[in-house]
């Protein structure tokens, strides 16, 4: 089974995500999404997948999150995608794909339940 994460080395979660997949021996495509975001396709991909509306998966401490709030834009879906895809900080970490599904590693285990 084919499994990617959307990694971001820096991150500890996302370092423990990583490292739990490994244990289970998959093959696995790691992606660095802040060398290689996203398109804003691969996002409403994900977005679909995971069930959620693109304000739910943004990092709202980051400072380019500030930026789209005094913009007024932070339900507008079209302006947090742009922003997501400009900005990929934005994007919560780690995201994993396996089986059609996808999920987000907060807390790690949670991504067990798509394998």
């Amino acid at each position: 089974m084919k499994v990617t994460i959307y990694h971001n080395p820096r991150c500890s979660k996302s370092r423990q995500t990583l490292a739990l997949l490994e244990a289970q021996g998959l093959d696995l495509e790691i992606i660095e999404y802040l060398k290689t975001p996203p398109d804003q396709q691969t996002l409403v991909a994900i977005l679909t997948k995971l069930d959620i509306p693109p304000l739910a998966l943004m990092r709202k401490n980051e400072a380019a999150f500030k930026a789209v709030q005094q913009n007024n834009q932070p339900h507008d879906t079209q302006a947090l995608l742009d922003a997501m895809v400009k900005n990929p900080i934005l994007i919560e970490r780690p995201i994993v794909l396996a089986n059609g599904k996808a999920a987000i590693g907060r807390p790690p285990e949670s991504v067990l339940k798509i394998l």
